[in-house]
Protein backbone atom coordinates (compact mmCIF):
# COMPACT_ATOMS: atom_id res chain seq x y z
CA UNK A 1 0.00 0.00 0.00
CA UNK A 2 2.85 2.45 0.82
CA UNK A 3 4.07 2.00 -2.58
CA UNK A 4 1.23 2.77 -4.66
CA UNK A 5 1.30 5.88 -2.68
CA UNK A 6 4.44 6.79 -3.60
CA UNK A 7 4.05 6.44 -6.58
CA UNK A 8 0.74 8.38 -6.52
CA UNK A 9 2.23 11.05 -4.70
CA UNK A 10 5.24 11.20 -7.75
CA UNK A 11 2.78 11.33 -10.52
CA UNK A 12 1.56 14.22 -8.85
CA UNK A 13 4.70 15.96 -8.62
CA UNK A 14 5.27 14.94 -11.86
CA UNK A 15 1.82 16.28 -13.54
CA UNK A 16 2.81 19.41 -11.29
CA UNK A 17 6.13 19.69 -13.10
CA UNK A 18 4.68 19.87 -16.49
CA UNK A 19 1.10 21.43 -16.56
CA UNK A 20 1.13 24.18 -18.77
CA UNK A 21 0.61 26.62 -16.33
CA UNK A 22 2.17 25.15 -13.57
CA UNK A 23 5.20 28.10 -13.66
CA UNK A 24 2.29 30.70 -13.39
CA UNK A 25 1.54 29.84 -9.26
CA UNK A 26 3.52 30.84 -6.59
CA UNK A 27 3.37 30.01 -2.62
CA UNK A 28 0.57 32.94 -2.42
CA UNK A 29 -0.99 31.74 -5.41
CA UNK A 30 -1.11 28.36 -6.29
CA UNK A 31 -2.73 26.65 -9.29
CA UNK A 32 -5.45 24.98 -8.24
CA UNK A 33 -6.24 29.04 -6.94
CA UNK A 34 -5.18 30.59 -9.58
CA UNK A 35 -7.52 28.51 -12.60
CA UNK A 36 -10.28 28.57 -9.83
CA UNK A 37 -9.76 32.92 -10.35
CA UNK A 38 -9.29 32.60 -14.29
CA UNK A 39 -13.04 30.76 -14.21
CA UNK A 40 -14.58 35.21 -14.59
CA UNK A 41 -12.20 34.69 -17.94
CA UNK A 42 -14.36 32.20 -18.86
CA UNK A 43 -17.98 33.99 -18.00
CA UNK A 44 -16.99 36.59 -19.53
CA UNK A 45 -16.16 34.41 -22.70
CA UNK A 46 -19.32 33.64 -22.82
CA UNK A 47 -21.02 36.69 -23.06
CA UNK A 48 -18.92 37.98 -25.46
CA UNK A 49 -19.78 35.07 -27.82
CA UNK A 50 -23.12 35.21 -26.60
CA UNK A 51 -23.68 39.01 -27.71
CA UNK A 52 -21.52 39.06 -30.89
CA UNK A 53 -22.06 36.08 -32.20
CA UNK A 54 -25.13 33.44 -31.67
CA UNK A 55 -27.33 36.14 -30.61
CA UNK A 56 -26.23 38.04 -33.85
CA UNK A 57 -27.12 35.30 -36.59
CA UNK A 58 -30.02 34.46 -34.57
CA UNK A 59 -31.81 37.96 -34.00
CA UNK A 60 -31.11 38.84 -38.24
CA UNK A 61 -31.93 34.88 -39.66
CA UNK A 62 -34.24 33.07 -36.97
CA UNK A 63 -36.27 36.07 -35.53
CA UNK A 64 -36.15 38.18 -38.42
CA UNK A 65 -34.95 41.17 -36.56
CA UNK A 66 -33.43 44.43 -38.90
CA UNK A 67 -29.88 44.17 -39.86
CA UNK A 68 -29.45 47.81 -38.51
CA UNK A 69 -31.20 47.43 -35.69
CA UNK A 70 -29.16 44.15 -34.35
CA UNK A 71 -25.71 45.96 -34.84
CA UNK A 72 -26.99 48.87 -32.74
CA UNK A 73 -27.99 46.58 -29.98
CA UNK A 74 -24.65 44.48 -29.81
CA UNK A 75 -22.92 47.80 -29.76
CA UNK A 76 -24.83 49.00 -26.95
CA UNK A 77 -22.48 47.09 -24.17
CA UNK A 78 -19.16 49.37 -25.80
CA UNK A 79 -21.01 52.34 -24.12
CA UNK A 80 -19.60 51.44 -21.00
CA UNK A 81 -16.07 50.46 -21.75
CA UNK A 82 -14.75 54.19 -21.06
CA UNK A 83 -16.04 53.48 -17.78
CA UNK A 84 -13.50 50.83 -16.66
CA UNK A 85 -10.93 53.32 -16.01
CA UNK A 86 -13.65 54.91 -13.10
CA UNK A 87 -14.39 51.28 -11.65
CA UNK A 88 -10.76 50.16 -11.52
CA UNK A 89 -10.29 53.77 -9.45
CA UNK A 90 -13.12 53.13 -7.31
CA UNK A 91 -11.66 49.32 -6.77
CA UNK A 92 -8.18 50.32 -5.57
CA UNK A 93 -9.90 52.57 -2.89
CA UNK A 94 -13.63 50.64 -1.71
CA UNK A 95 -13.50 49.13 1.25
CA UNK A 96 -16.85 47.17 2.00
CA UNK A 97 -18.08 46.48 5.63
CA UNK A 98 -16.64 43.25 5.17
CA UNK A 99 -12.96 44.71 4.56
CA UNK A 100 -12.79 43.89 0.71
CA UNK A 101 -11.89 45.92 -2.52
CA UNK A 102 -12.04 43.66 -5.48
CA UNK A 103 -14.84 41.47 -4.58
CA UNK A 104 -17.63 43.89 -4.02
CA UNK A 105 -16.96 45.14 -7.75
CA UNK A 106 -16.91 41.59 -9.43
CA UNK A 107 -20.37 40.53 -7.80
CA UNK A 108 -22.21 43.58 -8.78
CA UNK A 109 -20.88 42.92 -12.22
CA UNK A 110 -21.84 39.57 -12.17
CA UNK A 111 -25.44 40.37 -11.07
CA UNK A 112 -25.83 42.87 -13.91
CA UNK A 113 -24.61 39.94 -16.41
CA UNK A 114 -26.89 37.49 -14.79
CA UNK A 115 -29.90 39.98 -15.15
CA UNK A 116 -29.09 41.38 -18.51
CA UNK A 117 -28.94 37.66 -19.62
CA UNK A 118 -32.24 36.61 -17.70
CA UNK A 119 -34.57 38.84 -19.42
CA UNK A 120 -33.02 39.07 -22.71
CA UNK A 121 -34.60 36.05 -24.50
CA UNK A 122 -38.49 37.64 -23.73
CA UNK A 123 -36.84 40.71 -24.62
CA UNK A 124 -35.93 39.83 -27.63
CA UNK A 125 -39.08 37.61 -28.68
CA UNK A 126 -40.60 41.08 -28.54
CA UNK A 127 -38.00 42.72 -30.51
CA UNK A 128 -38.93 40.35 -33.18
CA UNK A 129 -42.51 41.40 -33.50
CA UNK A 130 -44.00 38.14 -32.18
CA UNK A 131 -47.09 37.97 -33.35
CA UNK A 132 -48.46 36.19 -29.87
CA UNK A 133 -47.88 39.26 -28.14
CA UNK A 134 -50.06 42.22 -28.92
CA UNK A 135 -47.37 44.96 -27.72
CA UNK A 136 -45.53 47.92 -29.00
CA UNK A 137 -42.52 47.08 -30.85
CA UNK A 138 -40.90 50.04 -28.62
CA UNK A 139 -41.48 47.52 -25.71
CA UNK A 140 -39.24 44.88 -27.13
CA UNK A 141 -36.29 47.48 -28.39
CA UNK A 142 -36.34 48.92 -25.09
CA UNK A 143 -36.32 45.48 -23.26
CA UNK A 144 -33.66 44.45 -25.72
CA UNK A 145 -31.36 47.40 -24.87
CA UNK A 146 -32.16 47.36 -21.02
CA UNK A 147 -31.05 43.45 -21.41
CA UNK A 148 -27.79 44.14 -23.49
CA UNK A 149 -26.83 47.50 -21.53
CA UNK A 150 -26.66 45.48 -18.47
CA UNK A 151 -24.52 42.25 -19.58
CA UNK A 152 -22.46 45.04 -21.24
CA UNK A 153 -22.00 47.09 -17.73
CA UNK A 154 -21.76 43.88 -16.24
CA UNK A 155 -19.32 42.07 -17.91
CA UNK A 156 -16.74 44.88 -18.36
CA UNK A 157 -17.35 45.68 -14.59
CA UNK A 158 -16.38 41.79 -13.81
CA UNK A 159 -13.76 42.08 -16.15
CA UNK A 160 -12.24 45.13 -14.66
CA UNK A 161 -12.01 44.21 -11.33
CA UNK A 162 -11.28 40.49 -11.90
CA UNK A 163 -8.12 41.38 -14.14
CA UNK A 164 -6.98 44.26 -10.56
CA UNK A 165 -7.55 41.33 -8.22
CA UNK A 166 -5.79 38.87 -10.23
CA UNK A 167 -2.70 41.79 -10.11
CA UNK A 168 -3.23 42.35 -6.71
CA UNK A 169 -2.70 38.75 -5.86
CA UNK A 170 0.08 37.52 -8.11
CA UNK A 171 3.94 38.27 -7.59
CA UNK A 172 5.82 40.75 -10.07
CA UNK A 173 7.94 37.16 -11.06
CA UNK A 174 4.72 35.30 -12.27
CA UNK A 175 2.60 38.36 -13.33
CA UNK A 176 3.20 37.86 -17.32
CA UNK A 177 2.71 34.39 -16.92
CA UNK A 178 -0.42 34.71 -15.33
CA UNK A 179 -1.81 37.28 -17.66
CA UNK A 180 -1.33 34.58 -20.20
CA UNK A 181 -3.18 32.42 -18.71
CA UNK A 182 -6.05 34.75 -18.25
CA UNK A 183 -6.16 35.13 -21.81
CA UNK A 184 -5.87 31.33 -22.87
CA UNK A 185 -9.34 31.33 -20.32
CA UNK A 186 -11.12 33.62 -22.06
CA UNK A 187 -10.33 32.03 -25.42
CA UNK A 188 -11.02 28.61 -24.30
CA UNK A 189 -14.17 30.38 -22.64
CA UNK A 190 -15.17 31.91 -26.38
CA UNK A 191 -14.18 28.51 -27.92
CA UNK A 192 -16.09 26.17 -25.92
CA UNK A 193 -19.47 28.26 -26.04
CA UNK A 194 -19.51 28.64 -29.16
CA UNK A 195 -19.53 25.08 -29.32
CA UNK A 196 -21.98 24.73 -27.13
CA UNK A 197 -24.49 27.12 -28.23
CA UNK A 198 -24.06 26.04 -31.79
CA UNK A 199 -24.85 22.34 -30.21
CA UNK A 200 -27.81 23.60 -27.96
CA UNK A 201 -29.73 25.77 -31.25
CA UNK A 202 -29.00 23.83 -33.66
CA UNK A 203 -32.64 22.48 -33.58
CA UNK A 204 -33.89 26.19 -33.26
CA UNK A 205 -37.02 26.86 -31.25
CA UNK A 206 -38.42 30.22 -29.15
CA UNK A 207 -38.68 28.26 -25.96
CA UNK A 208 -34.60 26.59 -26.43
CA UNK A 209 -33.40 30.36 -26.87
CA UNK A 210 -34.95 31.33 -23.61
CA UNK A 211 -33.66 27.96 -21.97
CA UNK A 212 -29.99 28.30 -23.15
CA UNK A 213 -29.44 32.62 -22.46
CA UNK A 214 -30.89 31.61 -19.46
CA UNK A 215 -29.06 28.85 -18.72
CA UNK A 216 -25.85 30.73 -19.73
CA UNK A 217 -27.22 33.30 -16.52
CA UNK A 218 -26.91 30.76 -14.12
CA UNK A 219 -23.51 29.33 -15.55
CA UNK A 220 -22.51 33.07 -15.18
CA UNK A 221 -23.14 33.39 -11.74
CA UNK A 222 -21.95 29.71 -10.54
CA UNK A 223 -18.93 30.60 -12.74
CA UNK A 224 -18.26 33.97 -10.82
CA UNK A 225 -18.68 32.51 -6.91
CA UNK A 226 -16.32 29.44 -7.45
CA UNK A 227 -14.01 32.33 -9.57
CA UNK A 228 -14.40 34.71 -5.99
CA UNK A 229 -14.62 31.76 -2.87
CA UNK A 230 -11.93 33.25 -0.47
CA UNK A 231 -9.77 34.71 -3.11
CA UNK A 232 -9.27 38.48 -1.78
CA UNK A 233 -8.58 38.57 1.84
CA UNK A 234 -11.05 40.54 4.27
CA UNK A 235 -8.96 43.69 5.98
CA UNK A 236 -10.27 43.64 9.56
CA UNK A 237 -10.38 46.72 11.48
CA UNK A 238 -12.63 49.65 11.14
CA UNK A 239 -13.65 51.38 8.30
CA UNK A 240 -11.13 54.02 7.49
CA UNK A 241 -13.05 58.03 7.00
CA UNK A 242 -10.22 59.05 4.93
CA UNK A 243 -11.77 59.86 1.99
CA UNK A 244 -11.06 58.54 -1.73
CA UNK A 245 -8.72 60.41 -3.99
CA UNK A 246 -10.89 62.04 -6.43
CA UNK A 247 -11.12 59.80 -9.91
CA UNK A 248 -10.28 63.48 -11.93
CA UNK A 249 -7.11 64.08 -10.01
CA UNK A 250 -5.94 60.29 -10.43
CA UNK A 251 -6.17 60.76 -13.76
CA UNK A 252 -4.78 63.74 -14.44
CA UNK A 253 -2.10 62.19 -11.98
CA UNK A 254 -1.80 59.03 -14.23
CA UNK A 255 -1.93 61.10 -17.65
CA UNK A 256 0.46 63.37 -16.71
CA UNK A 257 3.48 60.61 -17.18
CA UNK A 258 4.16 61.15 -21.26
CA UNK A 259 5.22 57.11 -20.64
CA UNK A 260 1.29 56.60 -19.56
CA UNK A 261 -0.23 58.75 -21.59
CA UNK A 262 2.27 57.13 -24.90
CA UNK A 263 1.27 53.94 -23.64
CA UNK A 264 -2.37 54.66 -24.03
CA UNK A 265 -2.22 56.13 -27.23
CA UNK A 266 -0.06 52.92 -28.42
CA UNK A 267 -3.31 50.41 -27.07
CA UNK A 268 -5.96 52.53 -28.83
CA UNK A 269 -4.09 52.38 -32.15
CA UNK A 270 -2.85 49.10 -32.19
CA UNK A 271 -6.49 48.29 -30.67
CA UNK A 272 -8.29 50.13 -33.76
CA UNK A 273 -6.00 48.01 -36.41
CA UNK A 274 -6.40 44.27 -35.31
CA UNK A 275 -10.40 45.19 -34.72
CA UNK A 276 -11.21 46.95 -37.63
CA UNK A 277 -11.44 43.56 -39.74
CA UNK A 278 -13.09 41.41 -37.72
CA UNK A 279 -16.58 41.10 -39.00
CA UNK A 280 -15.35 41.23 -42.53
CA UNK A 281 -12.80 38.36 -42.45
CA UNK A 282 -15.61 35.33 -43.03
CA UNK A 283 -16.88 37.84 -45.74
CA UNK A 284 -14.04 38.49 -47.78
CA UNK A 285 -13.58 34.96 -47.83
CA UNK A 286 -16.77 33.59 -49.38
CA UNK A 287 -17.22 37.05 -51.43
CA UNK A 288 -13.89 37.18 -52.81
CA UNK A 289 -12.49 34.37 -52.60
CA UNK A 290 -15.59 32.12 -53.03
CA UNK A 291 -14.97 30.22 -49.92
CA UNK A 292 -17.86 27.54 -48.61
CA UNK A 293 -19.14 28.33 -45.61
CA UNK A 294 -17.49 25.45 -43.60
CA UNK A 295 -14.25 26.43 -45.25
CA UNK A 296 -14.58 30.53 -44.22
CA UNK A 297 -15.71 28.83 -40.24
CA UNK A 298 -12.47 27.38 -39.92
CA UNK A 299 -11.16 31.49 -40.07
CA UNK A 300 -12.33 31.30 -36.43
CA UNK A 301 -10.22 28.02 -35.28
CA UNK A 302 -7.32 29.37 -37.35
CA UNK A 303 -6.87 32.70 -36.09
CA UNK A 304 -7.80 30.50 -31.67
CA UNK A 305 -4.37 28.82 -33.18
CA UNK A 306 -2.62 32.04 -33.95
CA UNK A 307 -3.47 33.40 -30.60
CA UNK A 308 -2.70 30.05 -28.50
CA UNK A 309 1.01 30.36 -29.97
CA UNK A 310 1.24 34.38 -29.19
CA UNK A 311 0.40 33.76 -25.35
CA UNK A 312 2.95 30.73 -25.56
CA UNK A 313 5.78 32.86 -27.05
CA UNK A 314 4.83 35.90 -24.67
CA UNK A 315 4.81 33.52 -21.40
CA UNK A 316 8.15 32.27 -22.93
CA UNK A 317 9.87 35.47 -23.05
CA UNK A 318 8.28 37.57 -20.50
CA UNK A 319 9.72 34.58 -18.11
CA UNK A 320 13.09 35.31 -19.36
CA UNK A 321 12.89 39.02 -18.63
CA UNK A 322 11.27 40.31 -22.46
CA UNK A 323 10.05 43.51 -22.45
CA UNK A 324 6.29 43.31 -22.94
CA UNK A 325 6.35 46.42 -25.15
CA UNK A 326 8.90 44.78 -27.39
CA UNK A 327 6.55 42.11 -27.55
CA UNK A 328 3.42 44.36 -28.20
CA UNK A 329 5.87 45.85 -31.18
CA UNK A 330 6.45 42.39 -32.58
CA UNK A 331 2.46 41.52 -32.34
CA UNK A 332 2.22 45.12 -34.07
CA UNK A 333 4.79 43.83 -36.88
CA UNK A 334 3.41 40.42 -37.36
CA UNK A 335 -0.20 42.37 -38.39
CA UNK A 336 1.21 43.86 -40.87
CA UNK A 337 2.70 40.99 -42.14
CA UNK A 338 -0.98 39.32 -42.18
CA UNK A 339 -2.88 41.94 -43.77
CA UNK A 340 -0.46 41.98 -46.27
CA UNK A 341 -1.17 38.50 -46.86
CA UNK A 342 -4.84 38.48 -46.69
CA UNK A 343 -4.71 41.50 -49.37
CA UNK A 344 -2.77 39.21 -51.60
CA UNK A 345 -4.38 36.58 -51.20
CA UNK A 346 -7.38 37.48 -53.38
CA UNK A 347 -4.82 39.35 -55.81
CA UNK A 348 -3.26 35.87 -56.32
CA UNK A 349 -6.91 34.10 -55.26
CA UNK A 350 -5.00 31.49 -53.00
CA UNK A 351 -6.58 30.17 -49.83
CA UNK A 352 -3.68 29.03 -48.39
CA UNK A 353 -2.26 32.37 -48.24
CA UNK A 354 -5.33 33.82 -46.61
CA UNK A 355 -5.70 31.32 -43.97
CA UNK A 356 -2.48 31.94 -43.17
CA UNK A 357 -2.94 35.87 -42.93
CA UNK A 358 -5.62 34.51 -40.45
CA UNK A 359 -3.91 32.69 -38.47
CA UNK A 360 -1.10 35.68 -38.52
CA UNK A 361 -3.47 38.14 -37.36
CA UNK A 362 -4.55 36.09 -34.22
CA UNK A 363 -1.21 35.81 -33.48
CA UNK A 364 -0.23 39.29 -33.45
CA UNK A 365 -2.94 40.31 -31.91
CA UNK A 366 -2.22 37.96 -29.46
CA UNK A 367 1.07 39.23 -28.54
CA UNK A 368 0.23 42.95 -28.71
CA UNK A 369 -2.41 42.39 -26.15
CA UNK A 370 -0.68 40.51 -24.09
CA UNK A 371 2.01 42.42 -23.91
CA UNK A 372 0.45 45.50 -23.20
CA UNK A 373 -1.78 44.35 -20.56
CA UNK A 374 1.60 43.58 -18.80
CA UNK A 375 2.69 46.91 -19.36
CA UNK A 376 -0.53 48.06 -17.94
CA UNK A 377 0.15 45.89 -15.00
CA UNK A 378 3.45 47.74 -14.55
CA UNK A 379 1.65 50.79 -14.18
CA UNK A 380 0.37 49.89 -10.62
CA UNK A 381 2.09 52.62 -8.98
CA UNK A 382 0.99 54.09 -5.46
CA UNK A 383 -2.00 51.47 -5.21
CA UNK A 384 -3.62 52.52 -8.48
CA UNK A 385 -3.68 49.22 -10.49
CA UNK A 386 -7.39 49.17 -10.90
CA UNK A 387 -7.20 52.64 -12.03
CA UNK A 388 -4.31 51.35 -14.91
CA UNK A 389 -5.73 48.47 -15.92
CA UNK A 390 -9.22 50.22 -16.17
CA UNK A 391 -7.55 52.55 -18.17
CA UNK A 392 -6.16 50.11 -20.57
CA UNK A 393 -9.95 48.41 -20.70
CA UNK A 394 -11.17 51.37 -21.42
CA UNK A 395 -9.16 52.56 -24.11
CA UNK A 396 -8.73 48.80 -25.76
CA UNK A 397 -12.63 48.22 -26.08
CA UNK A 398 -14.01 51.84 -27.23
CA UNK A 399 -11.11 51.70 -30.05
CA UNK A 400 -12.20 48.30 -30.75
CA UNK A 401 -15.30 48.53 -31.00
CA UNK A 402 -15.90 51.50 -32.83
CA UNK A 403 -13.02 50.66 -35.24
CA UNK A 404 -15.40 47.52 -36.18
CA UNK A 405 -18.29 50.04 -37.01
CA UNK A 406 -16.21 52.26 -38.43
CA UNK A 407 -14.70 49.32 -41.04
CA UNK A 408 -17.96 48.38 -41.79
CA UNK A 409 -18.44 51.45 -42.81
CA UNK A 410 -15.56 52.04 -44.87
CA UNK A 411 -15.96 48.83 -46.78
CA UNK A 412 -19.91 49.48 -47.99
CA UNK A 413 -19.01 53.17 -48.93
CA UNK A 414 -16.07 52.27 -50.33
CA UNK A 415 -17.70 49.07 -52.43
CA UNK A 416 -20.37 51.51 -53.16
CA UNK A 417 -18.60 54.26 -55.11
CA UNK A 418 -15.83 51.54 -56.51
CA UNK A 419 -19.52 50.35 -58.22
CA UNK A 420 -20.44 53.72 -59.59
CA UNK A 421 -17.12 53.66 -61.02
CA UNK A 422 -16.07 56.88 -59.15
CA UNK A 423 -12.82 55.03 -58.32
CA UNK A 424 -12.05 54.53 -61.78
CA UNK A 425 -12.34 50.95 -63.85
CA UNK A 426 -9.08 49.23 -62.31
CA UNK A 427 -10.86 49.70 -58.53
CA UNK A 428 -14.63 48.76 -59.83
CA UNK A 429 -14.15 45.06 -58.29
CA UNK A 430 -15.58 43.63 -54.98
CA UNK A 431 -12.62 43.91 -53.23
CA UNK A 432 -11.82 47.07 -53.17
CA UNK A 433 -13.89 48.16 -50.21
CA UNK A 434 -12.57 44.74 -47.85
CA UNK A 435 -8.78 46.04 -48.96
CA UNK A 436 -9.41 49.47 -48.09
CA UNK A 437 -10.09 48.36 -44.61
CA UNK A 438 -7.10 46.39 -44.63
CA UNK A 439 -4.73 49.13 -46.01
CA UNK A 440 -6.56 51.12 -43.44
CA UNK A 441 -5.29 48.84 -40.78
CA UNK A 442 -1.75 48.43 -42.57
CA UNK A 443 -1.46 52.05 -42.01
CA UNK A 444 -2.71 52.06 -38.35
CA UNK A 445 -0.25 49.52 -37.07
CA UNK A 446 2.41 51.48 -39.02
CA UNK A 447 1.58 54.41 -36.82
CA UNK A 448 1.78 52.64 -33.60
CA UNK A 449 5.29 51.22 -34.35
CA UNK A 450 6.07 54.87 -35.00
CA UNK A 451 4.66 55.41 -30.71
CA UNK A 452 5.82 52.31 -29.37
CA UNK A 453 9.63 53.14 -30.56
CA UNK A 454 10.32 55.37 -27.89
CA UNK A 455 8.74 53.62 -25.20
CA UNK A 456 10.56 50.11 -26.45
CA UNK A 457 13.86 52.15 -26.44
CA UNK A 458 13.34 53.37 -23.19
CA UNK A 459 11.59 49.99 -20.83
CA UNK A 460 13.97 47.88 -23.34
CA UNK A 461 16.93 45.46 -21.55
CA UNK A 462 18.32 42.43 -21.57
CA UNK A 463 16.64 38.95 -20.91
CA UNK A 464 17.05 37.85 -17.28
CA UNK A 465 16.98 33.84 -17.09
CA UNK A 466 14.27 32.50 -15.25
CA UNK A 467 14.31 29.28 -12.81
CA UNK A 468 10.90 28.26 -14.10
CA UNK A 469 11.40 24.82 -15.20
CA UNK A 470 8.38 24.16 -17.69
CA UNK A 471 5.17 25.30 -17.36
CA UNK A 472 3.67 28.28 -19.66
CA UNK A 473 6.75 29.51 -20.04
CA UNK A 474 8.32 26.69 -21.82
CA UNK A 475 4.37 25.77 -23.57
CA UNK A 476 5.82 25.48 -27.13
CA UNK A 477 5.21 28.52 -29.04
Amino acid sequence: MSKVNVLVRGWLTLGARFLPFADAASPELPLSRLLRLALFQVSVGMATVLLTGTLNRVMIVELGVPTWLVALMVSLPLVFAPFRALIGHRSDHHRSALGWKRVPFIWMGTLLQFGGLAIMPFALLLLSGDASVPVSPLVGQAGAALAFLLVGAGLHTTQTAGLALATDLANEETRPRVVALLYVMLLLGMLVSALVFGVLLADFSQLRLIQVIQGSAVVTMALNVIALWKQEARTRGPISAEPAPNFRDSWRELVADGTARRFLVVVGFGSAAFSMQDILLEPYGGQILHLAVGATTLLTAAAAAGSLAAFSLAGYRLARGADPLRLAALGAAVGLAAFLAVIFAAVGESAVLFFGGAALIGFGGGLFSVGTLTSAMSLDQGGRGGLALGAWGAVQASCAGGAVALGGAIRDVVTGLAAQGALGPSLNTPATGFEAVYLIEVALLCITLIVIGPLVRRHGGPPSQSTSRFGLAEFPG
